[in-house]
């Protein structure tokens, strides 16, 4: 299976997407979007973002885990990762999104 973004409308009726891999599992998520053209930008800057590793922001939680951010080049951020239980996790996070992200599919759930 290939990796996909699905975009989706939250309970407060913002936009939002996610990219999902090829096994199903979230590895980005985004914020909220108002519009679904913006959302639709979020995911065309992930894409564009995604080959570049230092727009990832490699951080640690405040219970110990690990995550990431994915930044555009001005800083902000488009996409967050899913809490990790070791680096090197958090780090394969990394890699699946700079493999997965350029020529990911897009489906939106209804």
């Amino acid at each position: 299976m290939a990796a996909k973004f699905e975009t989706y409308k939250d309970k407060a009726g913002k936009h939002r997407f996610r990219l999902k891999a090829g096994n199903g599992e979230i590895i980005l998520t985004s914020q909220g979007y108002s519009a679904k053209a913006g959302c639709a930008n979020g995911i065309e800057s992930v894409r564009k973002n995604a080959t570049n590793a230092a727009n990832f922001e490699k951080k640690d939680t405040s219970s110990g885990k690990f995550m990431f951010n994915l930044n555009a080049t001005n800083q902000r951020v488009i996409g967050t990762s899913q809490s990790y239980n070791s680096a090197s996790g958090r780090d394969n996070g990394i890699k699946s999104v700079q493999k997965n992200a350029p020529d990911a599919r897009i489906l939106e759930e209804a």
